[in-house]
């Protein structure tokens, strides 16, 4: 029996080979494919090797994510409970392999006491047996070596909010991530993602641990304090191995500087690192998108609310809706605060109505800054709506491709997907928007409908208990959000936990009793998870005397209503709709 086999994509055979030598000098026994013989067929030994291991280590990289045989292996693993798994760069392990704890590994290069590698030996030791190996101490020569291969990387922990007022964290985290954005910029640095770097907002950290962690070398802190016209913000840059200050530095400036000043920082920073900073790099972090601090400071309000709200939620919405109009008003060329605007009508629209569907703002921000993945995924959704379904889906292959780390951009993949019945692609989808918004119920709410529609119920429980959690938490600061009680009521049915799911249902509709989405979402966990169909009917009724034609499209299609699609009182009530719904235009009728 082989102790440990390793799994892994061509792209990473050096830091495998690399992995594979460390771990026979531990005194493991380690096969990979290098070993394979002449003489039987590769597929059936490695098919041997694999099940015969007691520890699988899987090194996942952008390539092993796409990989059949690294997916496969990682698969025969998980189900047999050998699995241990660790990361090389930024690529988030695909589902259901990413709520599975992998060691990050980032920029390893052989350091035999990094925080990763110690978890890799910790896991086999478990899984193989016997005592823990205890890894040898870094060495000045290894500490050396960890600084030479490949480029330089930064992660950028999110800036204090210094200015007294909780209200201004808006501003400060608008900071942290616009210094993300432009870093990333520079093709001669490695940037950690934001939604990795905001896992330690607030939390004390070591910087070598956290160095050691993520697999960087640098770290930025800093602080922002804003107050009436005036700002001051502090960056300190460290050095990721020794923990020493490389660079620090203060400002202090009129609020109307802020744009000039971001770009001092960013240069200020590749500096300090001793890089080269391309023309074309260098003009592409000075373009801000606006040159007006007021309209700036109204969209960072609205981005915010973005990422830390429920965009289920109407009135989120219509706040986002108002502070971006206001932004764009101030400057009719800012982009970004047109592609926001599009996003908060779209869902509105579709949603509720109301009558500005987003395609004009997104339309406006895609003829000012074509790369804005959030705006073109926008209008992916509108060309579904039109009916012109290739040139969707193309359309939201551009959006992907131009922003796949977009919150935003993954749930509108998800939806497309899903409108399609193409459960797979929706829920890798959906699955990345949970891992990239970790306060949202709207990602996990949706991979409840997927999971449950490919029978894995196992997946689906595992969802429900997250939108449960995230649900509990937003009905705790907004106990009338009736749509999150909606994704409550669906995840507490999954759990089997029906007498809470039933009392949901009905604290939420004496609270909302005219709230026809809720109701929607009630009739769906009610047919799909309950197997109700009589009480799924009875709130699809009044449901369907209003049902947009949108709504109505949408639940032809939607795996919740199966249980109950063959009910001629359901095919009564969606035929009905449609009749009503008959004088519409035909694109008002393909919904969206």
């Amino acid at each position: 029996m082989t102790d440990i086999f390793i799994s892994y994509a061509r792209s990473t055979e050096t830091q495998a080979s690399a992995m594979a030598e460390a771990l026979r000098a531990q005194g493991y026994g380690v096969w990979r494919d290098d070993q394979l013989p002449a003489h039987r067929a590769y597929g059936d030994v490695i098919e041997e090797r694999l099940r015969g291991a007691a520890a699988v280590v899987v090194i996942w990289s952008a390539e092993a994510v796409t990989s059949h045989w690294v997916r496969a292996e990682a698969n025969v693993a998980r189900e047999a409970g050998t699995l241990v798994q660790l990361r090389v760069d930024d690529t988030t392990p695909p589902l259901p392999f990413n709520e599975i704890h992998c060691a990050q590994m980032m920029g390893w290069n052989g350091e035999t006491d990094s925080a990763g590698w110690l978890k890799v030996l910790d896991s086999i030791a478990e899984l193989v047996g016997g005592p823990r190996p205890v890894a040898a101490p870094a060495t000045a020569a290894t500490r050396t070596a960890a600084r030479m291969p490949g480029k330089p990387s930064i992660c950028v922990l999110p800036f204090a909010n210094m200015s007294g007022d909780p209200d201004q964290e808006y501003f400060s985290d608008g900071i942290s991530e616009d210094i993300i954005t432009d870093l990333s910029k520079v093709s001669a640095l490695s940037v950690t993602a934001r939604n990795t770097a905001f896992t330690f907002k607030g939390k004390s950290v070591k910087v070598p641990d956290l160095a050691r962690e993520l697999g960087v070398s640098h770290v930025l802190e800093g602080s922002v304090r804003k107050a009436g016209n005036r700002l001051r913000i502090t960056a300190q840059l460290v050095d990721g191995i020794s923990g020493d200050h490389v660079w620090a530095e203060r400002w202090d400036r009129d609020l109307t500087d802020i744009f000039a000043l971001q770009d001092e920082i960013g240069e200020a920073i590749v500096g300090a690192m001793k890089l080269k900073l391309l023309p074309e790099e260098k003009k592409a972090i000075e373009q801000r998108g606006t040159g007006n601090v007021d309209a700036y400071n109204l969209f960072l309000m609205a981005r915010r609310l973005l990422i830390g709200g429920n965009r289920s939620d109407a009135r989120f919405n219509e706040t986002v809706l108002r502070l971006c109009r206001r932004a764009t008003e101030i400057d009719p060329n800012y982009a970004q605060a047109w592609a926001l605007q599009a996003l908060a009508e779209t869902d509105l629209h579709f949603a509720g109505g109301k009558p500005d569907d987003g395609l004009a703002a997104a339309e406006r921000a895609i003829a000012i800054d074509p790369a804005l993945g959030e705006a073109r995924a926008v209008r992916a959704r509108h060309l579904l709506r039109l009916g012109r379904h290739d040139e969707a889906v193309g359309e939201m292959a551009l959006a992907l491709r131009l922003d796949p780390e977009s919150y935003e951009v993954n749930m509108s993949a998800g939806l497309l997907s899903l409108r399609g019945r193409a459960f797979t692609d929706a829920i890798a989808h959906y699955e990345k928007a949970t891992a990239l918004e970790t306060t949202s119920v709207g990602g996990p709410g949706m991979l409840i409908t997927c999971y449950n529609a490919i029978g894995d119920a196992e997946n689906a429980r595992r969802v429900a208990t997250i939108a449960l959690e995230r649900a509990e938490q937003a009905t705790a600061l907004d106990p009338t959000n009736a749509p999150v009680m909606g994704f409550a009521v669906s995840a507490l049915s999954t759990l089997g936990e029906t007498e809470r799911a039933r009392e949901w249902m009905d604290r939420a509709l004496l609270i909302d009793p005219d709230n026809m989405e809720m109701r929607y979402n009630f009739a769906c966990a009610r047919s799909a998870a309950l197997g109700d169909v009589e009480g799924a009917v009875e709130l699809l009724a009044a449901y369907f005397e209003t049902a947009r034609a949108g709504d109505v499209s949408f639940a032809r299609a939607d795996p919740d209503l199966d249980k109950i699609r063959q009910d001629p009182r359901f095919e009564a009530m969606i035929a009905a709709a449609e009749r009503r719904l008959a004088p519409a235009s035909p694109a008002d009728r393909l919904g969206a």
